[in-house]
This record gives C-alpha cells, sequence and structure tokens, in this order.
C-alpha cells in the first residue's frame, strides 16, 4: 500500500495530512507513505520532524492581478507540475490525497494525467480556488462542512467527513485540565484563543474587557494571545490598571502546548474562526463567540463562522465591528445564561464529527484495493 500526501501553506492543510499518515501506520505497518509540499511551507519543517518521508516541489500561489508576478507564478506552476508528475511516477501511488493549500494542484493533476486515483479535501465552508478546480478531476471530494457542498459541481463525489482532531483532545478530562490550571470545577471557564500567532484586535478588545470581567470572579479565564503579540497584551491589560498577580482566576499566556487541557477545562470559548479550531470546538460540544479573520483568502473564516451561526452553536462578532464593550457583553450574555450555553453545546456536538479520521480512513482504504 503505498499512498502519497500533499497539502501544505498553513498548519490546517498539514495536520490532517499526518492524523491520515500517523493512522495509517498504525492500521498498516507496511504502508509506504511520501508527503509533498513546498520548502517555504510549514510543511518543511514539521513533517521530517514527524519521521514521514517529504519532498518539495517548487510552486507557488498565483496573484489576483495579470503583473510580471502572475506570469513568473504561472512558469512556476508549469516547472511545478513537471516536478510534481516526476515525483508520483517514481513513488508510484495506489493512492494521492490532496489536503489544501496551491501545492496540491500539480501533485493531484499529475496523479490524474499519470492514471492514479485521486481525492482532496476541503477544510473550510467556502472552498479555495485550487480545490475548486481540483474537483473537477478528483475521483472523490472530502469536505468538512455540510455547507461547502454547495460550492462543488460534482455532488455525487462528495462525502461530508469532518476535519480530523487530535486523539488527545477528544480524550481531554475536565477535571485533570481544570487542575492543570489550578482552576476550581465550581466556576465557569472561557477560553480564548487567537491560534498560534494571536489575534492582535482580538487581544486588544479582551484587554479593553477585563475591567468588567474581573468584577465575576467566578468566570475563570484562559487567555492565550499568541507569542508575537504576548508582551504588548500584558502591557493593554496593565494599562487598564488590571495587575493579573490579583487575579488567579485568570491565565495569560502567549501559547499553550497542551492546547487539550484549555479545551477540556473550557465551558465556552472566545477566537478565530480556522476549520482545526471550529473541529475542535464542535467535537468537544463547545459554544463559541467567533471573530473571524478579516484577511482570510476568500473570506473563508467568515463562511466558517456563519456554519456555526446558522446552527445556533456560535456567536459571530465581524472584526470591524469587535470592540471591548461588545465581546465583554457577548462573554457575560453565555457566563450568566447557562441554559443558553446548554443549548449551543448541544448544537456545537451535533455539528462535530469525532469519528472523522476514521471516514477518511475508509476512504483511503477504498481505493487501495490489495490491502
Amino acid at each position: 500500500m503505498r499512498v502519497l500526501l500533499a497539502g501544505g501553506g498553513t498548519g490546517g492543510h498539514i495536520y490532517p495530512a499526518l492524523a491520515v499518515a500517523e493512522k495509517l501506520k498504525t492500521l498498516h505497518p507496511e504502508c509506504e507513505i511520501l508527503y509533498v509540499g513546498t520548502k517555504k511551507g510549514l510543511e518543511n519543517k514539521i513533517v521530517p520532524k514527524r519521521g514521514i518521508p517529504f519532498q518539495s516541489i517548487a510552486v507557488e500561489g498565483l496573484p489576483r492581478k495579470l503583473n510580471p508576478a502572475f506570469f513568473k507564478a504561472v512558469g512556476r506552476a508549469a516547472g511545478g507540475c513537471i516536478e510534481a508528475k516526476k515525483i508520483v511516477k517514481q513513488f508510484a501511488p495506489d493512492l494521492v490525497i490532496g489536503t489544501g493549500g496551491y501545492v496540491c494542484g500539480p501533485v493531484v493533476l499529475a496523479a490524474k494525467l499519470l492514471g492514479v486515483p485521486a481525492i482532496i479535501h476541503e477544510q473550510n465552508a467556502f472552498p479555495g480556488v485550487t480545490n475548486k478546480i481540483l474537483a473537477r478531476f478528483a475521483d472523490r471530494i472530502m469536505v468538512n462542512f455540510q455547507a461547502s457542498k454547495t460550492y462543488f459541481v460534482h455532488k455525487d463525489r462528495i462525502c461530508v467527513t469532518g476535519l480530523p482532531v487530535r486523539q488527545e483532545v477528544l480524550n481531554a478530562q475536565r477535571e485533570e485540565s481544570l487542575a492543570f490550571f489550578g482552576f476550581s470545577p465550581q466556576r465557569i471557564t472561557l477560553l480564548v484563543s487567537g491560534g498560534s500567532r494571536g489575534a492582535r484586535s482580538l487581544n486588544r478588545a479582551m484587554a479593553e474587557a477585563y475591567p468588567t470581567l474581573v468584577h465575576y470572579p467566578d468566570l475563570q479565564i484562559i487567555h492565550l494571545t499568541g507569542a508575537v503579540d504576548y508582551e504588548d497584551t500584558l502591557r493593554a491589560i496593565a494599562e487598564k490598571k488590571i495587575d493579573l498577580k490579583c487575579y488567579p482566576q485568570i491565565v495569560v499566556r502567549p501559547y499553550l502546548d497542551e492546547m487539550q487541557y484549555g479545551l477540556g477545562a473550557a465551558d465556552f470559548c472566545v477566537g478565530r474562526a480556522g476549520a482545526t479550531f471550529l473541529a475542535e470546538l464542535t467535537a468537544c460540544g463547545l459554544p463559541g463567540i467567533l471573530i473571524p479573520y478579516p484577511y482570510a483568502a476568500e473570506n473563508h473564516q467568515e463562511y466558517n463562522a456563519k456554519a456555526l451561526v446558522e446552527q445556533n452553536a456560535a456567536i459571530m462578532i465581524l472584526d470591524k465591528e469587535l470592540t471591548g464593550e461588545k465581546l465583554s457583553q457577548n462573554i457575560l450574555d453565555l457566563y450568566q445564561n447557562k441554559e443558553k450555553r446548554i443549548l449551543m453545546a448541544e448544537n456545537a456536538r451535533h455539528m462535530g464529527k469525532p469519528d472523522s479520521l476514521n471516514k477518511i480512513i475508509c476512504l483511503v482504504e477504498e481505493y487501495c484495493h490489495h490491502i
């Protein structure tokens, strides 16, 4: 059994591919796996550390305007297709899987030219340009959100699998998670996270909200600022005359390696609307206050957030409308309204797909007939 994986640029494209690779190796130790990405993407660092064979091709996204950079990118794309075809031919996979990012374009197209089955995964509610093109050639289209089916032509090829969530997140226990932060199980816990890179507007709004929120001692807060914005956020909080040493119920950190404890301790969350974060929220059954990143490609985070809002599993605040007052009002509304939290949590849980990885593996096995 030989499987070639392609995906890159962001962790949202890379980690689902790695989850598939590691599950396949667990179930089928004889399985040979090759990961194809770019040298510039995060995959160039992350994948080799996992012990998975990695090769890169030279390709980049196409600019939206006709200018010299556009034609240069087209030339590299053509070169990337030649490289991809060579890699696919040499590795001779039984199946090619694309998990997102422009690197998937040349790899999936090379597979189809060589008669190799190919399936793609779309993590966002509004599909990216690359996947909308590749969907016309792919044998199967795996999607995270039911809503994204609308944007694909070949409905009969679509399978709603969800997005793989790490096992440690699914296994996190509330008591152990709260103990990790020294928090009380009798209080309500809020998790605030802008992702690994943080979210400046979200952090500023939280800093403005703290003078109101500290008056509710039964509200415990885990605030993950992102490494880049950590010091600035602490200064912004201090400017509001808030001494965090006086509030043990508030934990502010740049990041959290043990994110399973943050999710395991939380009763509700504030964060961006990246697909991976939302997959974790829904798998854990957590209500969310979502502030979509306004500069995401094709504004896909707003579409992601809307998918949860339409099911009454989340509340959305647009970044341009975000203020400390508005954020604190929404936080306190969920904090004080237990029935609303329970209803939204149940709706989120109904959207969650904790078995998504197993569904994807079943599809992979379906195409690798000789297993």
